[in-house]
């Protein structure tokens, strides 16, 4: 596994937190406009009042997803899928798209095949 995931797992003051009734994703670098949380202001720091900005949820409905850009699930399993599961969700999805897209051109020059 890298440094790098090993020093998120180290520093969760950074940590996005993601609301479980509506998704909303709380990002301490962003802060929250709508109730005047400037930004830098981690999550502990919120106070015990704050809802969340979309569906109204307490602070206790919301889990915390680590930091952005860093690869999704179980430390334990990022070693695993040929590399795949190392990936962030960005990277997931430009692979993904880009297979299609690629797939479609080759699907598409076949009719230069005449």
């Amino acid at each position: 596994m890298s440094e790098q995931a090993e020093q998120a797992v180290e520093t969760p003051e950074l940590d996005r937190y993601e609301c479980r009734s509506c998704g909303y994703v709380y990002e301490p670098e962003k802060g929250d406009d709508k109730q005047d949380i400037v930004s830098g202001t981690l999550f502990a720091e919120l106070p015990a009042n704050w809802r969340c900005p979309v569906c109204n949820a307490k602070k206790v409905a919301f889990a915390n997803i680590g930091p952005a850009g860093t690869a999704s699930g179980f430390k334990e399993n990022l070693g695993f899928g040929l590399g795949v599961n190392t990936l962030t969700p960005t990277q997931k999805n430009i692979l993904i798209f880009g297979a299609l897209a690629l797939g479609f051109l080759f699907f598409i020059s076949l009719y230069g095949l005449q």
